[in-house]
């Protein structure tokens, strides 16, 4: 094992070297403006951890690794890395790196980052500094990281940690909101941040891996799906994200622009109040109230699955954007579990296990989705709330805006939602750990577990995953827990989303697999 690693770090300065030849021999004078689906919730890079903050944050902040599109590990403010023991990683850290404001970057830094995401009361990165023991010093450019547990996903817990300036180690919210604190060593500088927006960011041409293309990016957060096609197809927007349906064919028809597709890893799934007693959202038809929460049972929530025309939801909604999904991750990835029943489309079964619960009759749900977060998501959960009615159960939709209903369905407010989740290292136990496992604020566990999902055979096989270094011994834990979560109908899996962004001709972007659109991974001009 420390031999693998030895090699491992040494790869690892060898890209940095091949990075740092490749640094561009100038930088142009461009703007680039860039339509995003959903608005952050915080500029504060330890506040919030979805995917819109995530990737904004990385324009400003850099981590100790940096995570690639394919899901590589790869050296950002480390320079090399290796194991000192199973519970002992050390980093060395790049040398003569500044923060925006012209300060020094060095291993203090680094400490106090990993502390303040760890300790943070919003608890946002518990699932990636949960085993976190203790973040050490050994010289202004090594640092020590000391974990519980052995962790075999540490390098992609750090590559989510934004390193921020020790000084503002105490800084509160507003502060990396326009304030002093919003300092990083990233390829941009921030200049604004308008919540609900935009963020306006200038390029840092001091930039350690060499400047990027564009002298000003603007982030426009445009969650409204006409809103942001109109705006792409009337040139104020050079990029944008989530290209919806109804926009491919004008796209299509107009030569200054172009349609950009890309596979993603991101799941999306229908989840259940699975721990109530009484859902807020379930009653009987007539409205009143049931005798037992009809998600607690298996035959109930099969029926839900089999309602679901998932072939139909892909072809006619995502308009093929997208590709069935029966388990957190596609063949060929690690943890995909062959033992996973694939359910399929069967309304008259689906009623026949119905009237075997208790529920000839069905009963009335209301489902909770996202406007504008996900591709095509209000369609989808309009989709399956028909199929639902389909099979007896009466149906109603509401959805919301992402900032109103993210906190809320992470929170367990909802009775069936929509949720989805980027499975960005690959493989099961990050979904796992983060929308299956127990609730455990203290362990880091089930942060966005919005169903109340907790079994104890499912949570001592993810303790096991999650410090089992050999991955020969860890992908059979991994299987076992995709089997029991699907077979036993934990979550409804739908579909996993592709890329579908639409650009102007002279761009270039290859979308990546965890979704995150880099203004410093975009080229071209937007003449």
């Amino acid at each position: 094992m420390i031999n693998f690693m030895t090699r491992r770090s040494f790869h690892a300065s060898i890209l940095a070297l091949m990075a740092a030849t490749a640094t561009p021999a100038f930088a142009q004078e461009a703007k680039l403006s860039i339509g995003m689906a959903a608005p952050i919730t915080s500029l504060d890079p330890h506040e919030d951890s979805n995917s819109p903050n995530n990737a904004t944050s990385r324009h400003i902040w850099d981590s100790l690794i940096d995570r690639g599109g394919m899901a590589e590990n790869k050296p950002q403010l480390a320079s090399e890395w290796e194991v000192i023991d199973d519970t002992h990683w050390r980093f060395k850290l790049r040398e003569g790196v500044t923060f925006h404001d012209g300060s020094a970057f060095d291993a203090e830094d680094v400490v106090a980052s990993l502390i303040r995401a760890r300790d943070k009361d919003s608890q946002a990165f518990a699932a990636y500094t949960r085993n976190i023991a203790n973040v050490t010093a050994e010289d202004e450019h090594t640092v020590v990281v000391e974990t519980t547990v052995p962790d075999p996903l540490i390098l992609n817990s750090l590559s989510r940690i934004r390193i921020i300036s020790s000084e503002f180690a105490d800084a509160p919210v507003a502060e990396f909101e326009n304030g002093p604190a919003a300092v990083g060593t990233g390829p941009f500088k921030l200049v604004s941040y308008n919540p609900g927006d935009r963020v306006e960011l200038e390029r840092n041409d001091d930039y350690f891996a060499g400047p990027a293309d564009w002298s000003h990016v603007t982030l426009r957060f445009v969650p409204d799906e006409g809103g942001r096609l109109a705006s792409f197809l009337a040139g104020d927007l050079d990029l944008i994200e989530n290209l919806p349906a109804e926009g491919v064919q004008q796209v299509e028809n107009n030569s200054k622009l172009k349609i950009t597709r890309g596979q993603s890893t991101r799941l999306v799934y229908l989840g259940m109040d699975v721990s109530r007693d009484e859902s807020p959202f379930v009653t009987a038809k007539d409205g009143s109230p049931l005798d037992s929460n009809p998600f607690k049972d298996e035959r109930v929530r099969k029926a839900l699955l089999m309602a679901m025309d998932r072939e139909a939801i892909v072809d006619r909604i995502m308009q093929q954007n997208g590709t069935v999904a029966h388990q957190y991750v596609a063949e060929g990835f690690f943890g995909h579990s062959d033992d996973v029943e694939e359910v399929g489309y069967d309304p008259e079964a689906a009623k026949a296990l119905l009237a075997e619960a208790g529920y000839p009759d069905g009963f009335a749900v209301t489902i909770h989705g996202p406007s504008g977060r996900y591709v095509n998501d209000s369609e989808v959960v309009q989709a399956a709330g028909q199929m639902l009615t389909r099979i007896g159960i009466d149906t109603k939709v509401e959805v919301m805006p992402w900032s109103v209903y993210s906190g809320k369905y992470s929170e367990g407010a909802y009775s069936v939602f929509l949720g989805a989740w980027g499975v960005n290292t690959g493989e099961v136990s990050n979904p796992a750990l983060a929308i299956v496992a127990g609730r455990d604020a203290e362990r880091g566990t089930g942060r966005y577990n919005g169903g109340g999902i907790d079994v104890p055979e499912i949570n001592e096989l993810l303790d096991k995953a999650t410090v089992t270094l050999d991955e020969d011994a860890r992908e059979p834990l991994l299987q076992q827990i995709s089997a029991l979560t699907f077979n036993d109908v934990w979550l409804l899996p739908m579909h996993y989303e592709n890329v579908v962004m639409g650009a102007k001709q002279n761009i270039e972007f290859t979308p990546r697999g965890d979704k995150y659109t880099l203004a410093y991974e975009v080229h071209g001009t937007t003449e």
